[in-house]
């Protein structure tokens, strides 16, 4: 009898474990669909890779992208003004939803992750009601980086980012299935506000130093503290620092890069920037980033966009010849070196602000990856970098403090002590961006040269083109605009 009842709930049993089977394998299945499931990423020439391409730091600090979509038309009063994320100097494209800069990528669900054109794609205008001209590989006079990644900590500690406020939102712009309402409501919205919030409190340490501002950077402290683990409990060091070009690199090859030439490896520079920005051991793109390096090594800077006085600039050659080349030709005895700072005489804050515990930490970072890094250096002064073209990498020396090449060749007691950094409006008078009156204010930012590592001294003096007399600087100045 107990035989044969056992024998008649066999089939039941294995109905019922083929069942669970089946649930367990959906529901993976889904899982993986919904959260794991990576789909390449697909441009059709190397610049759309630049502009938006990712980096690998999707998966570990990207953001879901429906909620990015979102968050500046839920808290619109936590932006710098109008615009969503132009308010920031991101920089849209005609036919793009999303800016230059951002990685879209799906990654079991769609996420949105920075690469590096979001700091060196530059844009300038030479009229007031002309769209930007997009400049990759330029540096961005405009980005408030800083600013950006603060709103999303605002957001996220604001009472109003709830799964019900958010997901409202998003059903505002799109539809979504029951699972990926759940995974949403669930998952992925209260997992997004957490981890916004800690990442506010990695970032406390920039709280009692000056701002970024427009076109600037701090690039080395987020790694000191953050990657190499290194406490910012005693460190006050301020690295605040201009955004650069990458164009040319196949020319700058053993240049000092960064501004204080504490790398000559332009592969482990990308390499390491791409893991500053949150890219890990297993998700660099290695590969990928070969390809960049490649394409930036031969990208050329945009040509002066005005008339030039070929008569003057002519003039201006020999001065050029006499007193820049050596330190900044291709070619010249100290172009690429770094220049000490009892010489060059500028701002010393980004110098302090590199060890050589740093450099140590960060040459021993890659124990275990399929790469090294060995070329990390501490340096005593700032990279002679090469001047081509020079007419739009302002504002000029590495703090960005002075806004011209006009006023660069002035005495410091005569160099602006306010202006304003983040209108892209071309002043060709003075080779720069126009940075003071009314439209400028409203575009930029207060830049004040006594607030702490803002000062524009240095790089003055016979040798500097400071004591020139005024004609020969506008020699100097029609000349360097052909660079």
């Amino acid at each position: 009898m107990r035989l044969s009842s056992a024998k008649k709930l066999l089939p039941w049993i294995g109905g019922f474990l083929l069942g669970v089977v089946t649930v367990v394998a959906v529901v993976g299945l889904v899982a993986w669909y919904s959260l794991l499931r990576e789909v390449p990423q697909h441009f059709d020439s190397q610049e759309e890779a630049f502009k938006y391409g990712s980096i690998g730091n999707e998966a570990n600090e990207g953001f879901p992208y429906l909620i990015w979509l979102v968050l500046p038309r839920m808290f619109p009063e936590y932006l710098p003004g109008p615009g969503g994320y132009q308010a920031f100097g991101l920089v849209y494209e005609s036919g793009r939803v999303d800016p230059v800069g951002m990685s879209k990528k799906t990654i079991g669900f769609e996420r949105i992750g920075i690469n590096c054109s979001i700091c060196h794609s530059g844009t300038y205008r030479t009229d007031p009601q002309q769209p930007p001209t997009l400049v990759p590989t330029a540096p961005s006079s405009r980005l408030d980086i800083q600013g950006y990644f603060r709103f999303f900590f605002t957001c996220a500690a604001d009472p109003r980012f709830t799964s019900d406020n958010v997901l409202q939102a998003i059903k505002e712009v799109t539809t979504l299935n029951p699972l990926e309402e759940a995974l949403y409501r669930y998952v992925i919205i209260p997992q997004t506000r957490e981890a916004l919030l800690k990442q506010r409190e990695r970032f406390v340490w920039a709280d009692a130093r000056p701002n970024w501002g427009r076109g600037r950077i701090d690039p080395f402290n987020p790694v000191k503290f953050h990657q190499l683990q290194l406490s910012y409990a005693d460190d006050r060091t301020i690295g605040n620092s201009d955004m650069e070009p990458l164009w040319n690199m196949a020319r700058k090859q053993g240049f000092g890069l960064h501004w204080d030439g504490l790398n000559d490896s332009v592969t482990e520079v990308i390499r390491t920037g791409a893991l500053g920005d949150g890219a890990t051991n297993t998700s660099l793109p290695v590969n990928d980033l070969q390809r960049l390096e490649e394409w930036i090594n031969g990208v050329t800077p945009p040509k002066y966009p005005y008339p030039i006085d070929q008569a003057l600039a002519a003039r201006g050659e020999p001065i050029y010849q006499r007193l820049c080349a050596s330190c900044h030709a291709f070619g010249g005895a100290r172009t690429g070196t770094v220049i000490p700072l009892a010489e060059i005489g500028t701002d010393r804050h980004r110098v302090d602000m590199w060890s050589q515990q740093a450099a140590d930490r960060y040459n021993a970072y890659s124990a275990g990856y399929s790469f090294q890094f060995k070329r990390f250096v501490k340096q005593e002064g700032y990279a002679s970098v090469s001047l081509d073209g020079i007419w739009l990498r302002a504002h000029y020396l590495h703090n960005g403090s002075v806004p011209t090449l006009e006023d660069l060749l002035e005495p410091s007691a005569r160099r602006p002590t306010v202006f304003y950094r983040g209108y892209d409006v071309y002043d060709r008078d003075r080779v720069g961006f126009i940075h003071q009156g009314p439209e400028a204010e409203r575009a930029g930012q207060r830049y004040d040269i006594s607030v702490e590592a803002n000062g524009n001294q240095g790089h003055e003096g016979e040798v500097y083109g400071t004591t020139l007399s005024p004609d020969e600087k506008r020699a100097l100045v029609e000349f360097l605009k052909t660079q």
